[in-house]
């Protein structure tokens, strides 16, 4: 009799289980139904190394253990791995040129970065010929894993502010503000962080660099991304290794591997919406920054393009034949 009444114990408690999956799958199902359309990742990466200095450590993804059962994992967004940093970040600075898709250049830029209260800081600077600028900072932890805690970006002309997105990430709470004719308007929404997943700006090179032989074995890696359109979104992208190019940049011809950034959206909406993808070459290990291509800020700002060499000359990345093992 005892144990009949654990088989009927267990039993009941297989199916108050199996019950509550399905209440999950149904709230996920109605979910999809009334999911709208996603916005292009909306900042400006942070781009850059400078000179000949290395800026950046060979980083590797562990593997975290995740349920063995596929409809977990499915039900379990946070099962995915976060980016665990293996060799960290350290004091560096160098000198980017930001470039229009043609490769004309349109400002000088001024790459820092540091190490302050076992926290890595990151700014960038641009500053164009006429006085206007562009500035993004990061803040991030590398203990135990790559976290962003801070991120914000804004652009001036003159001392006038024209945009400032900005994204807490330990408050979960991400801020805009744009100057349209005299009046500058603000947004502020509460978003839905997962540690170690969500990046904007300057993580996703971050998290790029330690994804890198995953994405080189033919992996495709989802992430979340903060968007600003110029409402603050959470967006999911699909990174993905592209191929392998050459570009010219200053006097010298320089290789690197091709990944793409793509924002995923519905694709009914994609048949009335395009948002740019952004491409980010990296060069062999050591992988370092190369270039970056992809819109300002907002997905329909102009692709302008961002390379680690500042020079007079900077031409299109061609696709080569490679055959290495990469």
């Amino acid at each position: 009799m005892q144990g009949l009444k654990n088989k009927a114990d267990l039993a009941g408690a297989v199916g108050q289980w199996i019950g509550q999956i399905g209440n999950r799958v149904s709230a996920i199902v109605r979910l999809l139904k009334s999911v709208g359309a996603d916005h292009r990742l909306g900042h400006f990466p942070a781009k850059l190394s400078g000179g000949e200095s290395r800026l950046y450590q060979t980083m590797k993804i562990k593997r975290k253990s995740v349920p063995v059962l596929f409809v977990m994992a499915f039900l379990s967004p946070l099962s995915a791995p976060a980016v665990e940093v293996t060799e960290f970040e350290a004091t560096a600075h160098g000198f980017p040129a930001l470039l229009d898709s043609n490769g004309k250049k349109l400002a000088d830029g001024d790459f820092a970065q540091w190490i302050d209260d076992g926290h890595l800081h990151i700014t960038i600077t641009y500053k164009f010929e006429r006085g206007d600028r562009t500035e993004e900072k990061a803040v991030f932890r590398q203990k135990p894993e790559l976290i962003q805690e801070e991120w914000s970006w804004r652009e001036l002309k003159g001392e006038q502010l024209v945009r400032h997105f900005a994204v807490d990430f330990k408050t979960q709470t991400a801020t805009a503000q744009k100057r349209e004719k005299d009046d500058l308007k603000n947004w502020s929404e509460k978003i839905d962080v997962q540690a170690g997943r969500t990046f904007a700006g300057y993580g996703f090179m971050l998290a790029l660099q330690n994804l890198r032989p995953r994405l080189l074995r033919g992996e495709q890696i989802e992430l979340q991304a903060v968007g600003f359109a110029p409402k603050p979104k959470i967006v999911t992208v699909q990174i993905s290794h592209g191929g392998v190019d050459q570009m010219k940049m200053s006097d010298r011809l320089l290789e690197g591997d091709r990944f793409v950034i793509h924002t995923k959206i519905p694709a009914i909406v994609g048949l009335f919406v395009h948002l740019p993808d952004t491409l980010i070459w990296l060069t062999k290990p050591p992988a370092e920054f190369l270039r970056w291509e992809g819109p300002v800020a907002e997905p329909n700002d102009p692709i302008i393009r961002v390379d680690l060499v500042s020079g007079a000359e900077s031409g299109p990345a061609k696709p080569v034949e490679t055959s290495d093992a990469r």
